[in-house]
């Protein structure tokens, strides 16, 4: 736990530089992984409710970082030019951080944990589907 609270508090500081909090940062990077997702899917990405998606969503909207697409009973979620570009900038500072905080590790150890980490990722959401 002290581990991932001194990378989750260096990922907040380097979102904070950017003008972003965790959750949006999340939003930018997954809607712009998957370009046209609806706001439910993006909800269930981030674990949290839709109603919560819409507070963030409705905030980063009026900052010009995305727009929603009405389809039907559903809303698309796309980035702006301004939102992928700080999705861009942002990234590129959190990869070189994860990189940085990793590479007290050998290519192989990282390898190793990367497994480790995503066989128990796979197991939790055995367990919570159930």
């Amino acid at each position: 736990m002290r581990v991932y609270h001194q990378i989750d508090r260096r990922s907040a500081a380097i979102m904070r530089s950017h003008g972003l909090s965790i959750g949006r940062f999340d939003v930018l990077n997954h809607a712009g992984i998957h370009e046209g997702c609806t706001q439910q899917e993006l909800a269930d990405a981030m674990f949290v409710t839709k109603g919560n998606i819409c507070q963030l969503l409705d905030g980063m909207e009026a900052d010009g970082l995305l727009y929603r697409r009405r389809k039907g009973r559903t809303n698309l979620i796309y980035l702006t030019e301004a939102g992928n570009d700080l999705r861009t900038s942002a990234l590129t500072d959190q990869l070189r951080n994860i990189e940085e905080s990793m590479s007290a590790l050998s290519p192989a150890e990282q390898s190793t944990l990367q497994a480790l980490l995503r066989k128990i990722d796979h197991s939790l959401k055995d367990t919570t589907t159930s």
